[in-house]
């Protein structure tokens, strides 16, 4: 196994990029030759991407839990976390497919810090290439560890650059509605989760499955970096996130029943993904195994429609504020964006719902 070690990261950063004197964007072709997936991360990627898919067909009974800090701030705590989850998804991996959240877009309401891509030295320098760089590095480097990685596409230019070392992808709530990502989903080979939007409506999202499953002809980039026409064979692999909304939570079992109704209706496969922050738990991260344990009950006692969890989780619980420059006064393993909980509580929630699929599993199969 590939050692956890956030100080090989730095060689891999474009030359140019890590002096901060590039103003263009190396090409996906040439950043995916400069920091290449090893054959343990290819082997993890394609693994991952077979077996999620599998749970959302319903041809494997296995619940996707997918982990991870809000937002990654500290490649040195990421890959931290990254090691304790590798152990854990290893001890669980007859029940759960583990996938670490490697997010470095982050969507903003209004403004704030955009993510580790944007300004990989949280000084406000909006050096891109280098947080290019940096993100395809981590992200590689946790999957050639065994791990699989996840993250939110935002941008439609970085799934060129990254796509290749992730196994699960979002849509988020405020780009569900948008055709750019509609598209770009329906020419990705992973499985992609569409959010339900921030007033809570599952409708969108429901649509947005639907589009991305179907061929799309639209303009983009090629691997040399030249603008060219994307044509795209469509997603099979598109599922809903349910994640509440403006009106309250919508993972209980009444909200999911309508939500897989809806999926029906749609000729879709009656599988989702619950997230258990944002407004599931009414945006308090000490909420979120109140969530799980609710989820882990209903697994327990028979119900199906619930193929994955997704929890936000960092080394240490809450959050902090981040201040431009200053990083030498943040907590380590804490986060800057949203409110995560901490490893313990992370801990005990992945056996709860790895114990659920356990007890699911003596239902149809009793002890002889």
């Amino acid at each position: 196994m590939t050692p956890f070690r956030a100080a090989s990261l730095a060689p891999a950063l474009p030359a140019a990029a890590a002096s901060g004197a590039a103003a263009t964007l190396p090409s996906p072709d040439a950043l995916r030759a400069q920091i290449p997936l090893s054959g343990l991360a290819k082997k993890t990627t394609a693994l991952a991407r077979r077996d999620i898919t599998r749970v959302l067909n319903g041809q494997d009974d296995r619940v996707v839990v997918i982990t991870g800090p809000c937002s990654v701030h500290d490649p040195d705590a990421a890959l931290g976390y990254a090691e304790r989850l590798s152990a854990l998804a290893a001890e669980s991996r007859e029940q759960l497919i583990v996938v670490m959240r490697v997010y470095v877009e982050k969507p903003r309401t209004r403004l704030g810090w955009k993510g580790l891509l944007s300004d990989p030295r949280l000084d406000g320098s909006d050096d891109l290439p280098s947080g290019l760089g940096l993100a395809r590095g981590l992200m590689a480097q946790i999957a050639g560890t065994g791990l699989p990685v996840a993250c939110e596409f935002l941008d439609p230019l970085v799934p060129h650059y990254l796509a290749d070392a992730v196994a699960w992808g979002a849509i988020g709530a405020r780009t569900v509605q948008s055709q750019v990502h509609r598209q770009l989903s329906s020419g990705l080979g992973l499985p992609v989760g569409f959010k339900n939007t921030t007033d809570g409506g599952v409708r969108d999202a429901v649509d947005a499955v639907v589009s991305a499953s179907h061929p799309h002809v639209y303009p983009g980039i090629g691997g040399d970096g030249r603008a060219a026409v994307v044509a795209t064979e469509g997603n099979p692999a598109g599922h809903v996130v349910l994640r509440g909304g403006a009106d309250g939570p919508n993972y209980g079992p009444d909200a999911v029943a309508a939500a897989l109704a809806e999926l029906a209706a749609a000729g879709l496969p009656q599988q989702l993904v619950v997230d258990a922050s944002h407004g599931n738990s009414n945006k308090d991260h000490e909420r979120q195994p109140l969530v799980v344990a609710d989820l882990a009950r209903r697994i327990a006692a028979g119900e199906r429609g619930v193929a994955g969890v997704m929890i936000e989780s960092f080394l240490a619980a809450g959050r902090q504020d981040l201040e431009l420059g200053r990083t030498d006064r943040l907590v380590y393993g804490q986060s800057v964006t949203d409110a995560c909980v901490d490893w313990p509580t992370t801990a005990r929630m992945v056996d709860e719902l790895a114990a659920a699929v356990d007890a699911r599993r003596a239902l149809v199969t009793p002890a002889h």
